[in-house]
């Protein structure tokens, strides 16, 4: 299927035609056909050759023109209807515009009414109109829906215009609402043209202010009901799990997840000169209409602050319209859903030279260049696709900026370990604040030898203590046997302190068994090496000699065995060898 908009200045046969065309009634409402004038979006479909055409009829009126920009904001092309007796008209013009905005490319021009006035002349004014636009290459077609005269010219024109139309995309789900009504035994339904991707039934959706996740109860496509729709197409939705009061004109059935919510965008102008702007224009996104706020960066990019989020990407395009003055000041190309802020002096010009780059393609690698750092999911979500790998979990980074991390990480480990020489090198967390990082797990990631990291820390390898601890801790064990632990008097004398004596313990240079009792590293499981040889069970007194130690040492080392499990305490005050003292 394909989907195609007319437009056209009011009461220059564009239902007829469809009408002709079809033999289907766009007009949907008894006031509509009593007066003779399109108000709202009009659905008909016929074939055309091999190919299902569906036509979103939209109204000329200008005082509809909402209504008729909600019709062309997801269709990939339009039949541009003229009268051959009125000729170019102002809702020719205003029509011709929105489409031009939006980058509409594939089209007709269709020539009504010729069995009236000769077609000539009205069809060299309007291709004079359309060849300064993005529809300079229609093709154009005489017609009378009233006698059938060119109508078989017309369908083989529309045929050809079909052939040239790009294929369905795939990707994910954005359907914008254009109606919405309730049916007595299915509740909601809505309606709209699918632009990309796939609809099924059972699928699970996110709604656009919904605030919860509706499913797809059944689906409708020109009229019968189908099991999967393709883009494109125009498509009936059998929603569950919401009313009609939740849903209109202007939402959006979205893939969960795949769509970022946003009110500040930078954008592209195409059309009027940025300066020359109104502050406040009306944005038109899909069926969507959204007030906006207009803040002028660069000779013809701008961001605009939205009245409420609508699900954008990068790429997106759209249309900004003065309705003072009725006049459409241009299509848009969203450049950036995410920008940064603009709070320093300066900051403004430096944003519009960084966008005068940018052309709305959205680029990985460009993004990361950006952004730094930045999750996958993120990325997707603003419409950008990122095949490379994470530098941790989901996150990815640019690799320019991923290098240089790693040589200011390098850099704050030793400026903090001459900061804290006490310390077995930076926490982790401290080190993410000092790097600027939103997560620890990329500080883990960014360690490298010689950096290693442990027990929540990163250190340049080693004890992690000054060589002068190092040797002091070894100056108090050296004429000591194996299971005695140094004098308070004798670790003061050799300049170790409580602070000293808690660095060199978690560094394992030393073991505390009690508050001023420490011994060697290694200890406990030498000592249940030498209390494995004797009888079982043994006595502290036993240990005691067995050690060569003193009862200051003995107890508080028997008590860290037990705790431990490497000994086991029985009623009697005597121990039996269990285990190992491994931790």
């Amino acid at each position: 299927m394909q989907v195609i908009a007319t437009a056209g200045h009011v009461d220059h046969g564009k239902s007829t035609l469809v009408r002709a065309l079809t033999g289907m009634e766009p007009d949907r409402w008894a006031e509509e056909r009593r007066r003779g004038m399109t108000i709202d979006l009009g659905f008909a479909w016929t074939a055309v050759g091999a190919e299902t055409v569906a036509f979103v009829d939209v109204p000329g009126h200008e005082r509809f023109v909402t209504n008729m920009l909600a019709g062309i904001g997801a269709v990939p092309a339009a039949m541009i209807v003229v009268s051959a007796d009125e000729g170019w008209m102002p809702q020719s013009a205003e029509h011709l515009a929105a489409l031009n905005a939006l980058g509409v490319r594939h089209g007709l021009l269709v020539v009504t009414r010729s069995d009236l006035e000769a077609p000539e002349a009205a069809t060299e004014l309007a291709l004079a109109e359309l060849a300064r636009t993005s529809l300079k290459d229609v093709e154009a077609v005489a017609v009378s829906a009233v006698t059938g005269q060119g109508m078989d010219e017309l369908r083989a024109a529309l045929a050809r215009l079909v052939g040239s139309l790009p294929p369905g995309q795939g990707g994910p789900v954005r359907l914008w609402v254009d109606r919405s009504f309730t049916i007595k035994g299915s509740g909601t339904v809505v309606t709209g043209t699918l632009g990309a991707g796939v609809l099924r039934t059972g699928d699970e959706l996110e709604l656009t202010g919904a605030g919860k996740p509706v499913r797809v109860r059944g689906l409708q496509s020109l009229g019968q009901p189908v099991g999967e729709v393709h883009a494109p197409a125009r498509v009936a939705v059998n929603l569950r799990g919401v009313g009609k009061e939740a849903v209109g004109r202007g939402a959006a059935l979205l893939t969960p997840g795949q769509f970022l919510y946003t009110d500040l965008v930078d954008v592209r102008v195409h059309g009027d000169r940025v300066a020359e702007l109104a502050g406040s224009l009306t944005l038109h996104l899909g069926s969507a209409a959204v007030a906006v706020r207009v803040r002028p960066l660069g000779p013809d990019t701008a961001r605009l602050r939205l009245s409420r989020a609508l699900p954008l990407r990068i790429g997106d395009r759209a249309l900004l319209r003065d309705p003072g003055r009725h006049h459409v000041a241009g299509g848009v190309t969203v450049l950036d859903v995410v920008p940064p802020g603009l709070t320093r002096r300066g900051a403004a010009a430096a944003r519009a030279e960084v966008l005068q780059r940018l052309d709305g393609t959205p680029d990985a690698a460009d993004e990361l260049r950006r952004r730094r750092l930045i999750k996958r999911p993120e990325l997707a979500r603003m419409g950008v696709e990122a095949t490379g790998a994470a530098v941790a979990g989901e996150w990815l980074a640019d690799p320019g900026y991923w290098a240089a991390l790693g040589d200011r990480l390098c850099e704050e480990v030793e400026r903090y370990a001459k900061e804290n020489p006490l310390e077995p090198g930076a926490p982790i967390e401290a080190l993410r604040h000092r790097l600027g990082l939103p997560d620890r797990a990329l500080v883990e990631a960014l360690v490298q030898p010689p950096l290693v990291a442990r027990g929540g820390r990163v250190s340049a390898g080693g004890t992690g203590v000054p060589d002068d601890l190092v040797r002091a801790v070894e100056t108090a064990f050296a004429e000591l046997g194996a299971f005695a632990a140094p004098e308070a008097n004798r670790l003061t004398e050799l300049g170790i302190g409580a602070r000293q004596l808690a660095a060199a313990e978690r560094a394992g240079l030393v073991v505390q068994v009690a508050p001023g009792v420490v011994l060697r590293r290694g200890t406990p499981e030498r000592a249940v090496q030498v209390l494995a040889d004797l009888p079982q069970p043994f006595t502290l007194s036993q240990a005691r000699q067995a050690l060569d130690t003193t009862r200051r040492v003995a107890v508080p080392l028997l008590g860290l065995l037990d705790a431990m499990g490497a000994t086991r305490r029985h009623g009697d005050d005597r121990r039996t060898v269990t285990g190992s003292a491994m931790p």
